[in-house]
């Protein structure tokens, strides 16, 4: 739970990766953020087929307090990351196969300012190196280019995650209840729910 970036994409040509690698990671050496390197060239013939070799192109970066965000590739040319590729990699059902290439990024813990650069990196790489790229911002900035949005998502999200917190800490769990069922009785007691606070 928490404010997230969630896209998908391919890299238009793959003889651009190299140009890719050395872009971001000035970007990432200037903020400070921790990078990751997978193999630095897709092979040279990028087909529409599915089969994929397993082996992920590309990298990700780390900001503080965000999780990575993932600008690796499949043998396909799609993106993916390391951990849709362990659990997806084998899937043979093309509806479970779908999200071996949808990518999220939670970036509530990085801030506002984070989130911003990191949506106007997706913009400029669209532009310059990726095709068939969606992205869906829980933020809202993606879609409006606006601050007051984004810094007014991420404090609906806090507030969220502080009053789940209170509830958690707040109301015991009762004998013999399941994970599951403490939770949803939490959430349906939240403030707002139409239950005293």
């Amino acid at each position: 739970m928490g404010l997230s970036i969630h896209y998908s994409g391919r890299i238009r040509n793959p003889k651009s990766l190299p140009s890719i690698i050395e872009e971001v990671r000035d970007i990432a050496r200037i903020n400070k953020w921790k990078l990751s390197t997978f193999n630095e060239e897709l092979p040279a013939q990028i087909t529409d087929e599915e089969l994929i070799d397993g082996t992920l192109y590309g990298l990700a970066f780390s900001p503080p307090n965000c999780e990575p965000v993932w600008l690796s590739f499949l043998s396909n040319g799609k993106m993916s990351s390391p951990v849709a590729l362990q659990f997806l990699g084998g899937e043979i059902d093309e509806q479970k196969n779908e999200y071996l290439y949808q990518l999220s990024t939670k970036t509530q813990f990085a801030g506002a300012q984070t989130h911003q650069l990191i949506i106007h990196l997706f913009k400029y790489l669209e532009q310059k190196y990726l095709d068939e790229f969606t992205l869906i911002d829980e933020g809202g900035y993606w879609e409006t280019g606006d601050k007051n949005v984004l810094e007014t998502n991420f404090a609906r999200y806090s507030l969220l995650l502080d009053v789940v917190e209170q509830g958690l800490k707040n109301m015991p769990r009762n004998p013999g209840e399941s994970v599951e069922d403490f939770v949803e009785r939490v959430l349906k007691n939240l403030p707002g729910k139409g239950n005293p606070t």
